[in-house]
């Protein structure tokens, strides 16, 4: 079953820019870059960044090194890009002395492919991050109710392609376990700095049971030994490599809202159960709220990011525990989302509706979310 990305490479494909595309690993950044490549009419050369006589050539960032990669191809890939001493000046020596050709560079992690292209290709890129797949991808494969029908393996597998084409959920389970331990792992001791993987396992296990909840460093660093910046350090690792996301708490008009402590919710909720183990049927779960939320939380990303529909993301929450899951803050105006598994009619808390008035308010339940993320 080959499922159709939303990104399409051919449109993204400019000449004289880099098109970078990010994503965690095994989302299929390589994948949708081959099946792009088969149908190219463009003489391409595609390498990888583990190739390291490669590596070192490029990293020389010399006249002559570039020219005896680029030669006479029209479509230069670089697959795992971020793994190249130097590749932002690298590939920014090749777009400026061929602006005729295209250039593709792929990274599982936005740490290093952000940080080593970022100066030096200022205005000659075109960045696309890509997810596990999104609802609204599944949605073109299959009818509503079959989406609604596999609700409950997207919730405890997650959406990692291999997981959904995989068919039993004895093997869904095996295959997100083999992604969160081989790959997550992997990724994160790369990393300079990273000697203790154990630790940020205790880190990723914490948040895994504080999904929605508003995290304390401070707390986190007490439980697993470390000091709250050491802590900070990691999560920002973590945000790094697309294992985890924040949101931090809006505030506008009143000195009771709570601004201090983000939360934190995961890119997929198959590596989130698979850190914890746990992955019972929803029917007997205590954390349905928390997977409902998170997943809600990440298709709707999903959804605004393929559609270039830029937003700000928040929840409220007031020292009178008054609070709402979801604001989004787009062109002057503020949206705020209850989300509810079951419907409840939920109304806006009074004082957020008295604060902005002109705020709309609404609930997602698992009655009418899919339009909200697709």
């Amino acid at each position: 079953l080959m499922i159709k990305r939303i990104v399409n490479i051919k449109k993204q494909l400019k000449k004289g820019k880099v098109l970078i595309i990010y994503g965690a690993r095994q989302v299929g950044k390589t994948t949708l870059v081959k099946n792009f490549l088969s149908t190219t009419k463009l003489k391409y050369k595609i390498v990888s960044g583990d190739n390291l006589q490669l590596g070192l050539e490029l990293s020389q960032c010399s006249l002559q090194s570039t020219q005896d990669f680029v030669a006479d191809y029209q479509l230069l890939v670089i697959d795992e890009a971020q793994r190249i001493e130097n590749i932002g000046l690298a590939l920014k020596l090749m777009v400026d002395n061929y602006p005729d050709r295209y250039f593709i560079a792929t990274g599982s992690s936005s740490f290093d492919l952000a940080s080593k292209t970022s100066e030096p290709l200022t205005g000659r890129k075109n960045v696309v991050k890509l997810y596990s797949l999104s609802q609204k991808e599944l949605l073109a494969q299959q009818d509503k109710f079959d989406t609604k029908t596999n609700l409950e393996n997207y919730l405890i597998y997650g959406t990692y392609p291999e997981v959904i084409t995989t068919k039993h959920k004895n093997n869904k389970q095996k295959t997100i376990q083999q992604i969160t331990n081989s790959y997550l792992l992997k990724d994160l001791l790369e990393f300079e700095g990273v000697k203790n993987a154990k630790v940020i396992l205790k880190i990723l296990k914490l948040l895994a049971f504080q999904i929605g909840s508003q995290v304390s460093t401070v707390e986190i660093g007490q439980k697993v030994g470390l000091n709250y910046r050491t802590v900070m350090k990691y999560l920002n690792l973590l945000e790094k490599v697309f294992v985890i996301f924040p949101l931090s708490g809006f505030s506008r008009n009143l000195r009771n809202e709570i601004t201090k402590m983000s939360k934190y919710y995961f890119y997929d909720l198959g590596i989130r159960n698979a850190l914890i183990s746990n992955f019972n049927k929803i029917d007997n779960r205590n954390d349905l709220g928390q997977l409902w939320e998170n997943f809600v939380i990440i298709e709707r990303i999903k959804k605004n990011s393929y559609t270039n529909f830029f937003t700000n993301y928040y929840f409220w929450r007031t020292h009178q525990q008054q609070e709402i899951d979801l604001i989004e803050e787009n062109s002057g105006k503020l949206f705020a989302y209850e989300i509810k598994w079951q419907a409840q009619k939920s109304q806006a808390p009074q004082l957020w509706s008295t604060t902005y008035t002109n705020s709309v308010f609404k609930e997602i339940n698992s009655d009418n979310y899919l339009n909200f993320i697709t």
